[in-house]
């Protein structure tokens, strides 16, 4: 059991995080995620899984550099100052430190040397996910709103159930645009209970410095996994994928 400081200061490093991402996956384009659930989310232990994998996402590569660079003779500390170093941010330091000093300097080593670079993965590892392996989810509405208009928002709405529950995976929305540019992001998705569930996902598809947008026919493709979709390691694998198209049209 963690002592009542070190979950505090595992809150506290989450809190501080400076860069926050919508998953383990987020990908250029222009993509929002929001979701309203059908049911309240629980706190706790899945706040922490939360916190790990968002500085996993943000550091797992980074570790493997600082293991390179004689990180395995120092500690966490200066394992972690090593990552800081290369990330440029105190507050990732700050929440290596926090988790390695957690779980342990050495469990937090191996979990990285077995999960590569899957974040959900490495944090099962450190028990800071919980595993389900018998979880289930079947899409019953994946639609985009417009189905047709000019450069804009377009609106996905997507609703799911699940009859033995969730594991500690996420939801991934990829979009083939007609120049090719990769758009698409992912959201860390809880172990939730039996149930429905719904979301909203929004993509602002006006040109940026990547995707220009253009006009003409969009797939999208969304997949709800159990762990990080198309994983190679234990407890992955997809629930569910379901596609959808819009256009977007000619400006006036």
């Amino acid at each position: 059991m963690k002592s009542v400081a070190v979950v505090l200061a595992v809150f506290l490093a989450y809190q501080c995080l400076a860069v926050r991402h919508p998953g383990p996956l987020v990908q250029p384009g222009g993509l929002s995620l929001s979701r309203t659930l059908s049911k309240p989310s629980k706190v706790g232990a899945m706040d922490l899984c939360s916190f790990c994998v968002d500085f996993a996402h943000n550091a797992i590569q980074t570790i493997g550099e600082a293991i390179l660079e004689g990180g395995l003779t120092k500690g966490c500390q200066g394992l972690c100052a090593i990552v800081g170093n290369k990330t440029d941010s105190k507050a990732v330091e700050l929440a290596c430190d926090t988790l390695c000093v957690a779980v342990g300097f050495d469990e937090f080593v191996h979990a990285f040397q077995k999960a590569d670079v899957d974040p959900i993965y490495y944090c099962e590892l450190l028990n800071q996910c919980p595993i389900v392996d018998n979880g289930d989810a079947t899409t019953t509405l994946f639609d985009v709103n417009p189905k047709s208009g000019p450069q804009g928002d377009f609106i996905f709405d997507v609703e799911y159930e699940t009859k033995n529950g969730t594991g500690t995976g996420e939801l991934l929305l990829l979009i083939d645009t007609v120049d090719q540019w990769p758009v698409g992001g992912s959201f860390l998705n809880e172990p939730q209970a039996p149930g429905k569930y719904g979301m909203k996902m929004t993509l602002h598809a006006v040109p940026n410095g990547g995707e220009s947008f253009m006009p003409g026919d969009y797939n999208a493709t969304l997949q709800i996994c159990n762990g990080q979709c198309m994983s190679k390691h234990p407890h992955s694998k997809i629930y569910d994928t379901k596609k959808t198209n819009f256009t977007i049209t000619p400006s006036d």
